[in-house]
């Protein structure tokens, strides 16, 4: 191609960016330049630079593949950590940087269903364009850790976690996870007791197992569910958006009652929550898991029925006095049972629903109940509705009969999917009362001059006292200790810890996800398959659909796509008593399942015989302190309650078995923020290609008609992406990834602009001409020794730039490299000073990489800059010679001083009051504050 003649044959241009680029990714790759060495097996590598140097693990949040690939908003995180890690290097680290894929997922799933091709073959797909697209930014990964969860090889051992969780149970006296075994030697030997003080000789076989399946950490449960048609599966409740509906696909969401498979993660509530205080997290991202966890103090209370007694679990057991009806929902499971076949004497018409029988008005209120969201239920503005069952509760302080209802705003998977009403204390309680007519009787004194309806203040007790047991006058704190030791010695009750966090709903009705290790025998109950029979592969099948695909009927139910393969369902397996038939689980784990451990799998991703060699694990996550884990994990804010939290629980379970070393996953987290772009809509509200809009002046112009500009998330709805490959083969990847990382500080969403790259474009090819001629593509550089002015800049901006790296600070690291670079220009006419392009070249390096290289390279360096030590500053000539002080006279500057850096107070007190003496008209001041080396305060 001949170059054109207005450019210098080596500017640096777009065309050259990309020729170089080009060629250092090769020779990146050819040479494994980022290959971490471990300590042992086959990645070890005792030659390698840093193969003694003390070990970084830094960890993106795995990317799902989806067919869009990557837009500009998306690297943001991946550069940054580049960045970090390249800095780590250069600083004398071994840095573990690699990149896998989140891989299963119903996205793919979804276009199976639609197309019938098979999810793999779309999403390996998938992963080759993000992997070229993730090599085109010049990312310093180690493509030999690289994992997919879709990897039969890597979901083996997904699937032997899911075995070690099953096979293990939470001992709260120990405070831990122990094996199975251990609480099946407990039963046999005596030390624990049998539910019903039966040996443990005497039981059978099935029972045993029911026995011990009520332990697991593990186990299948029949309970209410997230159940979403549109998805044809259930969601865990972190899955359901706030107004009820799936997070994949908006799909509404209804509870039924299935068969599932849970995961026991309120076992480990306290040590989640504690846990937290060891974390470098976000302040913000602990607060979101505190409040998930939901902790709570108070007291487990049972009211009698004829069918039994309703226990209760309230915050507040001192106002139970003011508990004047109870409230069930409508799925519990004593509601059928307290029923009668006609309404007792004296049943208000507004609490039968209008239904002869009571029977007629709980299943008409269920069909009704069924039809909405747990956030429909549970919204307080909305009506109070219910019905009356037919029964009473007593009320165990007093004796008095109260009713019990049942309404839609208390859920079955909540607490104990019942409450305890007492209208007094509570809004939502009141406002039923009024609905159904029901007493009202405060239990705590209302503050002087309280009007409104329910108090929920705090304040000294009221109305609560009966025979043998009384609280008025009493504060809240005593109240309630003295009423939960009340309930306790008339076995009515008990003080009681619980959580909002629910156990882990782990069952997916689909058929792309990993296969569960299980089997059923004759009895219905599950069985773990030894490891020796891992990986349980996925089976081919024709149909991926779930035949439930309903989006707004909450009536059908799933069947998934793997129970159609009857000759993959039903298979002879010898357990150790011989050839047998069994049935395989057919349900699928959730695609949080491989993510919850893939960074384990980074270590040691050649190891087939263990997840990670024990060694190796803790060469890479042993404990720092009292933790341990990754030291940096850069990811977004949006899995605060998801993946995070999951994979805390999983973590804890594999350190309980003593499978890993550290006590936490994940030490330090950083949230990058979102890069947003600009979209445009015309005058029917319509989004139109952001690409094609013009500006003119203020205006925007789609196709010469004027169109509207917002801002906001980047996607295809909106028309606004703008991809990575675009702006690498504009600008290059280098000019690319300093204008993500100048932007604005890393965890701040800022605006995509893309007229502004050409600032860092043009910051790079400054810093190339400092080095290369332009027209004649030879060195620019001297041996002549830097001038003091420029030298003291330069060590001042090592020095901030070394800061602002470790921290990620990484906009303003750029601004001092740009200023440096300014300032080279402006007095390197003659040339520029080795020493200068050196330290420049190294500094540059974590930013723009490739330029870095080529750079390095024509200095005369053979070896990768990957590897070159960072820049040290010099202290001596980072000492100022002179402070100047800014000089206030009663709050407001008056005048400047300069003086020594290290003038005595009195010269600078003398030095400020000769300043400001006009402003002081004569006068002695009243005060003279001097802070060192910040300003002088004079009060007049």
């Amino acid at each position: 191609m001949t170059q054109d003649a207005e450019i210098p044959a080596h500017r640096y241009t777009a065309a050259l960016a990309n020729e170089i680029e080009s060629r250092w990714q090769r020779r990146w790759a050819a040479d494994g330049t980022f290959n971490a060495p471990n300590p042992s097996g086959d990645l070890a590598d005792p030659d390698h630079p840093r193969a003694t140097a003390p070990p970084l693990f830094v960890l993106d949040m795995f990317p799902y593949p989806s067919g869009a690939g990557l837009h500009v908003g998306h690297p943001l995180g991946y550069i940054g950590t580049d960045c970090f890690a390249r800095f780590q290097r250069m600083t004398g680290h071994n840095v573990l940087h690699s990149m896998g894929f989140d891989a299963f997922g119903l996205p793919a799933e979804q276009y199976a269903v639609q197309t019938g091709q098979h999810p793999r073959i779309t999403t390996e797909a998938n992963i080759v364009r993000y992997r070229e697209q993730l090599r085109r930014l010049g990312l310093g990964h180690d493509p030999r850790r690289s994992v997919a969860t879709i990897d039969v090889s890597y979901y083996r051992w997904t699937q032997w976690i899911f075995l070690q969780i099953f096979n293990s149970w939470y001992d709260a006296d120990a405070g831990k996870a122990r094996p199975i075994a251990e609480l099946e030697s407990e039963f046999a030997e005596g030390r624990r007791p049998t539910p019903d003080g039966r040996a443990w000789a005497h039981l059978s076989d099935v029972e045993r197992r029911r026995i011990i399946n009520d332990y697991r950490l593990a186990y299948v449960s029949e309970a209410p569910v997230n159940w979403c048609p549109g998805l044809g599966t259930v969601l865990a409740n972190e899955e359901v958006t706030a107004d009820g509906r799936s997070e994949r696909g908006n799909f509404p969401v209804f509870k039924r009652s299935l068969k599932q498979w849970m995961m026991r993660i309120t076992a480990y509530g306290d040590r989640l929550l504690a846990d937290l205080d060891l974390l470098d997290w976000p302040e913000p991202i602990k607060l979101q898991q505190r409040n998930w966890i939901g902790r709570s103090t108070g007291a487990h209370i049972d009211f009698p029925t004829g069918a039994g007694p309703i226990r209760v679990f309230t915050t507040r057991p001192d106002t139970v006095f003011g508990a004047t009806y109870m409230v069930l929902a409508p799925e519990h499971e004593l509601v059928d049972q307290l029923i009668p076949n006609v309404w007792p004497a004296g049943t208000k018409q507004a609490w039968t629903g209008g239904h002869a029988t009571p029977g007629e008005a709980v299943s008409a209120y269920r069909r009704f109940a069924a039809a909405k969201s747990d956030v429909e239920r549970q919204a307080d503005a909305k009506e109070k509705t219910g019905v009356f069952v037919g029964a009473y509760a007593t009320n165990p302080v007093n004796g008095a009969q109260i009713p019990v209802f049942i309404a839609d705003y208390v859920l079955a998977g909540y607490g104990t999917g019942a409450i305890m009403a007492v209208p007094g204390q509570d809004e939502r309680d009141w406002a039923f009362a009024e609905v159904f007519d029901l007493p009202i009787i405060r239990t705590v004194q209302p503050t002087p001059g309280f009007d409104g309806k329910a108090f929920t203040g705090d304040g000294p007790a009221i109305n609560s006292s009966a025979d043998g047991i009384s609280l008025d006058g009493l504060g809240v704190a005593e109240a309630k200790a003295r009423i939960i030791a009340w309930l306790e010695e008339n076995e009515h009750g008990t003080g009681a810890v619980t959580y909002r966090l629910r156990d882990w709903l782990f069952s997916r009705q689909r058929y792309w996800g990993e296969p569960f290790p299980i089997v059923y025998d004759d009895s219905g109950l599950p069985i773990a398959l030894p490891e020796s029979m891992l990986p349980v592969e996925l089976p081919e099948v024709d149909d991926f659909s779930p035949r439930t695909f309903d989006p707004d009927d909450a009536d059908t139910s799933p069947e998934t796509p793997l129970s159609r393969r009857k000759d993959w369902v039903e298979v002879e397996l010898d357990l150790g008593d011989g050839p047998r038939t069994y049935i395989r689980e057919t349900n699928t784990m959730p695609q949080w399942a491989g993510s919850c451990w893939y960074e384990l799998r980074y270590l040691d991703p050649t190891n087939e015989t263990q997840l990670a060699d024990p060694q190796i694990e803790r060469y890479w996550m042993g404990p720092d302190g009292d933790i341990g884990g990754v030291d940096l994990y850069v990811g977004g804010a949006e899995h605060a309650v998801l993946h995070l939290l999951y994979a805390r629980f999983w973590h804890k379970v594999l350190y309980d078995l003593g499978h890993v070393s550290s006590v936490e996953p994940y030490r330090r987290l950083f949230n990058q923020g979102m890069i947003q772009a600009p979209a445009y809509t015309d005058s029917r509200g319509t989004y139109v290609e952001a690409s094609e809009v013009e500006q003119v002046g203020d205006q925007f112009f789609y196709r010469g008609e004027p169109v509207n500009r917002e801002f906001g998330k980047i996607g295809k709805s909106l028309k606004n992406v703008v991809t990575p490959d675009d702006m690498c083969a504009e600008y290059g990847a280098d000019t690319f990834r300093v204008y993500e990382m100048s932007m604005g500080p890393l965890d701040v969403s800022r605006p995509w602009d893309t007229r502004a790259v050409i600032g860092s474009q043009r910051f790079l090819q400054r810093v190339w001409r400092l080095i290369v001629d332009e027209s004649t593509g030879a060195l620019r550089v001297t041996d002549a020794p830097i001038d003091d002015e420029t030298n003291k800049l330069l060590h001042r901006t090592i020095d901030g730039v070394r800061a602002d790296m470790a921290e990620l600070r990484f906009n303003t690291a750029i601004a001092k490299l740009i200023e440096l670079t300014n300032r080279a220009t402006a007095v390197g006419a003659a040339g520029t000073p080795r020493a200068l392009a050196e330290a420049l070249t190294l500094m540059v390096a974590p930013f723009a990489p490739h330029l870095a290289e080529e750079l390095w390279h024509r200095l005369g360096h053979d070896s990768t800059i990957a590897y070159a030590d960072f820049p040290q500053a010099d202290p001596a000539l980072l000492v100022a010679e002179s402070v100047t002080y800014p000089v206030q006279v009663n709050g407001k500057v008056r005048g400047r001083i300069e003086v020594a850096a290290d003038a005595p107070e009195d010269a600078v007190r003398a030095a400020a009051l000769a300043e400001v003496a006009a402003h002081l008209g004569g006068k002695e001041p009243r005060k003279v504050i001097v802070v060192p080396g910040r300003m002088v305060s004079v009060v007049a």
